[in-house]
């Protein structure tokens, strides 16, 4: 049973559209098909992603707010056949022929180093992520998951309502992105825990009344900025935190969020090898029994105790003469700063240095350049400190509330930002 937007669908009844859309569409078991879906419809997207998944096909998830000229390039990017957007009547793609292999869960990596490339992962693949995340997490076993965050992704897919499903919960699902229609369901639940992004939990905690706190939260996707992180921190009884990366879904949990860098302890299904401390950090590479090496190109290390702990993607860290500058030093730094409210450093060619730190800030107020300089020099060697800044009435975020740097560098050299107010460039 799964409740979407107030309204309860059982099991019978995701049976019965499954079965409809089976017939419709051709579906049966053994299918060798690979099926693009986009549709605005949440219910209607989840009938047919169980449709999809009882027979075993192989389907890629769209984003509902993906216009339709994107939604097919990526349709086509993934190689598939059929494109269902808002219809089930497909667009039938001219995919490239490839042997037949057993369905999968079809996902774009989230391009924020890179050009984006499909992920596909077998259906037992799923299973066994899904199995092992219930046995190992348990402390939500008595909360009901309320799941803020598309069911597109696999954060709200797998995590939020397979997870849910297979611990016999009823997953609730809000689709609004009003923060206060948010918490007025929030309010209404008993032990809810939410699965949502980290700037939804920045504005809930904020929004939250004085001695009122979130029951229990999971945060996921990039790394909390450590003045987030306190805040929120502050206002939830619970907070839970999961790392992984595309190609092998969730990795580790922290059942018990005390540092926004601790990612977790990794599953048992997994294994990690890094660093062994803070002066001795590596890659995050991760492998399955059997199965090819990940290389997630995050640097981090293993504490004694076996959490992992996050330090900066490589492909992030800015190279000053020779010194390594990580790019959340530097956020976190600036966002401690009173009235700024959010930030992203990244890197900029420079004929001396070979590489500067360059800033977008966002703030409640008109913030100068020099007073981002006078603040950062009090806490940031003289190598971390932005030599660029520009304040922005908005930090870029994608969809899951990830920021690409690489994106934002290019935007910035292409001269898009506009600076507001006294934030301009040094």
């Amino acid at each position: 049973m799964i409740q979407i937007d107030g309204q309860l669908y059982d099991h019978a009844y995701f049976e019965e559209a499954g079965d409809r859309i089976g017939r419709q569409i051709g579906l049966d078991a053994g299918n060798t098909g690979r099926y693009a879906v986009c549709f605005d419809n949440t219910v209607e997207w989840l009938s047919f992603f169980f449709a999809i998944r009882k027979a075993r096909a192989s389907v890629l998830p769209i984003n509902p707010a993906t216009p339709y000229p994107a939604a097919r390039k990526l349709a086509i990017t993934a190689n598939c056949d059929r494109l269902f957007y808002d219809s089930l009547t497909a667009e039938v793609l001219e995919a490239h022929e490839e042997a037949a292999r057993p369905g999968r869960l079809l996902h774009m990596s989230s391009g924020t180093t890179g050009a984006a490339k499909c992920i596909a992962r077998s259906w037992n693949e799923i299973d066994r992520e899904v199995e092992s995340y219930v046995a190992t997490f348990r402390e939500p076993e008595d909360m009901t998951p309320v799941i803020a965050c598309p069911t597109t992704h696999s954060y709200g897919l797998i995590c939020g309502i397979l997870v849910a499903l297979k611990r016999g919960q009823v997953p609730v699902i809000v689709e609004t992105g009003n923060p206060k229609h948010l918490l007025k369901v929030l309010r209404e639940i008993e032990r809810p825990l939410l699965y949502s992004s980290p700037a939804i939990l920045h504005t809930l905690s904020r929004l939250l009344p004085e001695g009122e706190k979130l029951y229990a939260a999971m945060t996921s996707g990039t790394l909390l900025p450590d003045p987030w992180f306190t805040q929120i921190r502050a206002r939830s009884e619970h907070l839970f935190q999961q790392y992984g990366c595309s190609e092998s879904g969730c990795i580790a949990i922290n059942p018990d969020m005390r540092a926004a860098a601790d990612m977790g302890f990794v599953l048992p299904h997994l294994k990690a090898s890094t660093g062994k401390s803070a002066d001795d950090t590596g890659e995050v590479v991760v492998q399955s029994d059997g199965g090819t090496a990940i290389h997630t190109r995050d640097l981090g290390y293993r504490r004694e105790d076996g959490m992992l702990v996050f330090v900066s993607r490589m492909d992030d860290m800015i190279n000053v003469s020779g010194l390594n500058v990580y790019p959340g030093d530097v956020e976190d730094a600036v966002m401690a700063m009173p009235a700024v409210t959010d930030a992203v450093a990244f890197r900029k060619t420079d004929r001396f240095a070979g590489e500067r730190v360059a800033l977008l800030y966002s703030a409640s107020q008109p913030v100068s350049s020099r007073d981002i300089r006078e603040w950062c020099s009090r806490h940031l060697a003289s190598h971390q400190l932005p030599m660029e800044m520009v304040q922005v009435s908005e930090i870029p975020r994608q969809a899951n509330g990830k920021i690409s740097r690489r994106d934002v560098a290019a935007r910035h050299a292409d001269g898009e930002f506009v600076a507001l107010g006294a934030g301009v460039a040094s």
